[in-house]
């Protein structure tokens, strides 16, 4: 199931839909979404889509022993806290990767990671838990991303940089080869990353600042 009724969890509605049609992949059955505060007009839009609306979080508690789940929330702290409650049901969670995205050769990844259409990852890449690559993304060789981190639409991440847990990288941002950015900090949209980012930072800018 999904977890999050918002934009981005019906997002992953497409990916898994995606991987059902596609031959020889994964296939998963969707049971639904859940989510502790949908608002009205999300409840409607999952409705139009045809997947039934679970409940909240309790739901998992009495959960089919085989049911897996999936984050779609976007905002990586908002994700952790989400995840960190779904671990104490011990509901495993599902990777999906579109079959529009491109996994290179040794490359690993955690449980819960998403590559929507068009992501790309090269080669010798370490992905953690609940990492998600949205669409047309890409990560270049030798990169490390820790849990939770997310690189939004048309980012670029170049070689060998390392990512730590809860890192957001924003739309069309670019990091250069080489680079650390630390826990928690944001990369803003369109920012172009020359140096090292301290934990919890907030970067904007060309050089990003």
């Amino acid at each position: 199931m999904v977890v999050g009724c918002g934009g981005h969890g019906r997002e992953m509605l497409v990916t898994a839909r995606a991987l059902a049609d596609h031959a020889g992949g994964p296939r998963w059955r969707l049971l639904g979404f859940i989510d502790d505060r949908p608002s009205d007009e999300n409840l409607k839009r999952v409705q139009r889509l045809e997947v039934p609306f679970l409940g909240g979080l309790a739901w998992l508690h009495d959960a089919p022993a085989d049911t897996h789940h999936v984050i779609g929330i976007g905002d990586p702290q908002v994700r952790r806290a989400v995840g960190e409650r779904i671990d104490q049901y011990g509901t495993p969670a599902a990777s999906l990767i579109h079959p529009a995205a491109t996994i290179g050769p040794d490359t690993v990844h955690g449980p819960g990671f998403v590559a929507f259409a068009g992501a790309r990852v090269t080669t010798n890449v370490t992905i953690g838990r609940h990492v998600h690559l949205n669409q047309n993304t890409t990560v270049g060789h030798d990169c490390v991303l820790a849990d939770y981190v997310s690189v939004n639409p048309l980012a670029a991440v170049s070689g060998d940089c390392h990512l730590n847990a809860g890192v957001l990288i924003g739309t069309t941002a670019a990091v250069l080869q080489g680079l650390t950015v630390g826990r928690d900090s944001v990369v803003g949209a369109g920012a172009c990353v020359v140096r090292d980012v301290h934990e919890g930072a907030v970067v904007k800018g060309v050089p990003a600042r």
